[in-house]
């Protein structure tokens, strides 16, 4: 079992085991290690960050450890977390560093890491990294004089992003006569998110660009939907944008203000990509959290959908696996593979509005090819992660669940990967019958095991 890697790297609150300086510089000289793949040449690391105050103290310590390994470092400064993927690949650097913790607020932070290829790290490679943090073989393989690593900051590292982004947008479209309301959370995407809208055309007007090392994700971006739908109708806007901290995932709102999520934006662009042929093995990749309104719009659609367990990572890897090209989740990490290697806000964005430029046709109407199901999740805060149904009175309530919902909706437990939570998830054709019953079982779960 890894310790220190959760479903998403190394997360916690900044200062306090694990996100510590000595960790991070631990984290820093096992990946330069084992990222040294061949001798006689120098070897680079890209290290880039959200807008978080505590990222400057970690980003040091990282830079720390690599470069005592021997191994260069490349300096990008806050940029979203597929940007820095992007920036890996582009430089054929041997790997990637994000230091982020997403959509969690400001006093956390975590640590991941992409390889050179700008995928995320497979579990036995992270599994590698920590088995070396915890033995003494670095010890004695430190360079010295001048073999010692050195730092170099990219400056141009936005630019680069900006460009790869616009290109991904069709060549004979543009964002002439839009009006777009974009919310970048405080975080990392700030200043290149506007400016990609802004070069194709589009009037922005934006908001959470202000970033000051403590408002990342505060009342903004992605989790707060309801500031992009009170903007969008102040201002009569297109469309409303919304990311979070390192702009890795992406949720919308159409012109009339109403919230559209990774399931409908998938099932916008699924649907869309079936239509043109270009849905590999016509199969869209989503988790078990996806609504189930987005199977049966595949379905319709002459399509189908492979679910995998929650985490973007996991639909990575599925979607390598497969061959399939598009896939995502509910909380809006959308992956065009034939684009990007990792889940990108921005560029999601980019691919919906190409559809309602190409089709003519606004939002409110194209999110139409889904219905969603009622669904209610609710979390539990947790002392420890234990089996759920080893525990006699939440097994048998959840079973009593199952069991009235039958073929009509579903009942999902899970831990999350990145806080001590527990989601409980049900669907069915009655909100008010769901969020009752997920209530019950939470309160159960605070009773038995809740902090």
């Amino acid at each position: 079992m890894k310790k220190l890697f959760g479903t998403d790297g190394v997360r916690g609150v900044a200062n306090i085991h694990p996100m510590t300086t000595e960790t991070a510089m631990h984290l820093g000289r096992a990946a330069a290690y084992i990222f040294k793949s061949s001798h006689g040449r120098r070897h680079r690391i890209v290290i880039g960050k959200d807008t978080r105050l505590s990222g400057y103290m970690l980003e040091s310590a990282l830079v720390a450890g690599i470069c005592s390994m021997g191994v260069d470092v490349l300096l990008v400064g806050p940029l979203p977390t597929p940007g820095i993927a992007n920036i890996t690949r582009t430089m054929r650097a041997d790997a990637g560093v994000v230091i982020s913790a997403s959509h969690n607020p400001f006093q956390d932070n975590g640590i991941k890491f992409f390889s050179a290829d700008g995928f995320k790290l497979p579990d036995d490679i992270e599994k590698e990294i920590e088995n070396l943090i915890g033995c003494d073989h670095l010890a004695s393989l430190r360079p010295t004089a001048r073999e010692v690593g050195k730092a170099y900051r990219i400056d141009d590292a936005a630019g680069r992003y900006i460009v790869f982004l616009k290109n991904t947008f069709p060549a004979d479209l543009d964002l002439s006569g839009m009006k777009i309301v974009l919310d970048c959370a405080n975080g990392a995407a700030y200043k290149v998110a506007p400016a990609v809208f802004e070069e194709l055309g589009a009037e922005v007007i934006l908001l959470g660009a202000t970033p000051n090392g403590t408002n990342i994700n505060a009342g903004c971006g992605s989790l707060h939907p309801e500031v992009i739908s009170k903007a969008v109708k102040a201002n009569a806007a297109d469309i409303g944008i919304a990311l979070d901290g390192d702009a890795d995932r992406v949720i919308v709102c159409d012109e009339y203000g109403n919230e559209v999520n990774g399931d409908q934006i998938m099932a916008i662009c699924a649907t869309d990509m079936l239509a043109r042929n270009q849905l590999n093995h016509k199969t869209l990749v989503a988790t078990v959290m996806s609504n189930m309104g987005l199977d049966i719009a595949l379905r319709r659609a002459g399509g189908s959908i492979v679910k995998t367990a929650v985490g973007d990572r996991y639909v990575v890897e599925e979607m390598r696996r497969g061959g399939y090209n598009l896939g995502g989740e509910q909380s809006g990490h959308l992956i065009f593979l034939d684009c990007s290697t990792t889940g990108d806000g921005v560029l999601a964005a980019l691919q919906l509005l190409a559809i309602v430029r190409r089709t003519q046709k606004p939002l409110s109407e194209l999110a139409g090819v889904m219905t969603s199901l009622p669904q209610v999740l609710v979390n539990v805060r947790v002392k420890q992660r234990t089996d759920i149904m080893s525990i006699p009175s939440i097994a048998t309530a959840i079973g009593g669940v199952e069991e009235k919902l039958g073929s009509n909706g579903r009942v999902l437990i899970r831990y999350s990967g990145t806080e001590p939570l527990l989601r409980i998830m049900l669907e069915g054709p009655d909100n008010g019958e769901i969020t009752a019953w997920a209530n019950e079982i939470a309160e159960l779960v605070k009773n038995e095991i809740g902090e």
